[in-house]
């Protein structure tokens, strides 16, 4: 629903996250101040076993609908660009002439690319990917999906080649039917696993590897552009984009995560912990990506990243077995007692990401019986959560804060059992809808509305902070009890294969 009118006035910046489960907008005026939203919920579908689909038609609707309810809140012209964070290594097909898709969207957490990689590293390659792109070889980032694509509507490449069809992410996508130019933001290209981080651009040879043809991909650009204006929509014709950033860096961004020991922890349908990093030497357990990247600085920010498949969808999934809402779950959660509950679920539906990175791990629930009931599966779903968050954590180099954001992030259980489990502080910002609010500032900063110190200071007010309450002993147990259920889902995995 929109908010409260915006009023007249120049300077203000339309900022859409296109994400999983919806598509935010929000309108800020030059202040900085959200005077409008509106949102779209958006579904997806599972065709078969390890599949992922959206319908990419709905995800062009969801925007044009976000954008406009927005817009009627604020007077015509009086938008000074358009700012758009997306979720990330999603891949479309589209046609280049009608800019309409070509196929569904195949979903991040979709796992059609596992033969794929599995033949990529037989062949001895998967450590020349990783070297290349910071990214381990893995079916959830585009290569292998943008091949699956490829292989179902356009297996000789013909129609690739000759730059008929258009493969990218959600980013690239969008850009190309709103302002009609064929470019993808730089952020997004790092997660495709087909850039070269050093570089900045499409690799050759990855490309051979992945048998995808260059003429189907947009041109790299900055995160602040220059990506066209656009063109279509009713009261933004002629609005420049001014900025574009995937959705955990937008995050990040939003946090003034380009300060050193500040670690984001964005909890959604999967989480995505980062913390910035000054050269793309490759991180052990997690991946390196880049963050953004600006014209002024002629360089990227890089960044260390660790990617969870499941954590709010773990809460999703459980609902919908038993007939409730993730956030009833929550709630039941913070009603049982965490040191007598022996339940634990290791949701490794579709294998386990970071820092693990195994495919074949299977989903685990052990420790019931036939006295628990909805509170015990639901604080073992939420621990699955934070066990995970602080697998990554310990990880990571020496961590001066957490910064959480996104829907579980909204509840006091979540924080204080992730700041128990991993032994640091954890800060929760007051704002939901960080993805948005980090694409809208990195386009102020553009505009010359804001500074980055002022932008610093922004972040760190209002933050409410949770301290650990556990004991070394009793972190130390049940830590070593998810790992030795961990351990076990993974061994099933490999001895289901």
């Amino acid at each position: 629903m929109a908010g409260a009118g915006a009023g007249a006035g120049a300077g203000h910046i339309l900022a859409v996250d296109q994400g999983t489960s919806s598509t935010k907008a929000l309108l800020l005026d030059a202040a900085g101040a959200v005077v409008a939203r509106a949102g779209v919920p958006l579904t997806q579908t599972h065709p078969g076993p390890g599949l992922v689909e959206q319908d990419a038609s709905a995800i062009l609707d969801s925007v044009r609908t976000a954008v406009a309810t927005c817009m009627t809140e604020v007077a015509p012209g009086t938008v000074a660009g358009l700012a758009l964070s997306t979720q990330r290594e999603s891949a479309v097909l589209w046609d280049a002439d009608t800019r309409l898709p070509a196929a569904p969207l195949v979903g991040w957490q979709d796992r059609r690319g596992i033969e794929r990689a599995a033949r990529i590293e037989r062949a001895g390659m998967s450590g020349e990917v990783r070297r290349r792109t910071g990214l381990p070889l893995d079916p959830m980032f585009s290569a292998l999906k943008m091949a699956a694509l490829l292989d179902a509507h356009d297996p000789a490449r013909s129609l690739s080649k000759a730059g008929r069809l258009r493969l990218g992410t959600v980013d690239a996508f969008l850009l190309h039917h709103l302002t009609g130019r064929p470019v993808t933001e730089i952020g997004n290209a790092s997660r495709t696993q087909l850039l070269d981080l050093t570089t900045g651009d499409w690799d050759e040879e990855l490309l051979a590897l992945f048998d995808i043809p260059r003429a189907a991909l947009g041109r790299v650009v900055p995160s602040d552009g220059p990506f066209g204006e656009v063109e279509g929509v009713a009261g933004l014709d002629g609005t420049p984009v001014l900025a574009v950033l995937g959705d955990s860096h937008a995050a990040l961004f939003a946090h003034a995560g380009w300060r050193p020991g500040i670690v984001k922890a964005t909890y959604g349908t999967g989480s995505s912990v980062m913390t910035v990093a000054g050269t793309p030497d490759e991180a052990g357990d997690v991946c390196t990506t880049i963050a953004w990247s600006t014209r002024a600085a002629g360089k990227p920010t890089y960044a260390h990243e660790a990617n969870i498949r499941s954590s709010g969808r773990t809460l999703t999934w459980l609902a919908d077995l038993l007939g409730t809402t993730a956030e009833q779950l929550i709630e039941l959660a913070g009603s049982t007692d965490e040191a007598a509950d022996g339940v634990t679920l290791v949701p490794a539906f579709g294998g386990l990401g970071a820092p693990w990175w195994d495919p074949v791990a299977v989903p685990l629930l052990t420790g019931f019986d036939l006295g628990t009931g909805r509170a015990q599966l639901a604080r073992a779903a939420v621990r699955s959560v934070a066990h995970q968050v602080a697998d990554v954590l310990a990880a990571l180099p020496p961590v001066r804060r957490v910064v959480a954001d996104g829907g579980l992030s909204r509840s006091d259980t979540v924080m204080q059992l992730q700041a128990d489990l991993s032994d640091v502080a954890v800060a929760r910002t007051r704002h939901h809808e960080l993805s948005a609010v980090g694409a809208a500032h990195l386009a102020g900063l553009g505009l010359g509305l804001w500074t980055a110190e002022a932008l610093e200071q922004r972040a760190d007010d209002d933050l409410t902070v949770f301290s650990p309450a556990w004991d070394d002993t009793r972190r130390r147990d049940a830590v070593t009890r998810w790992h030795r259920h961990l351990a076990a889902a993974r061994d099933l995995g490999t001895r289901g294969k």
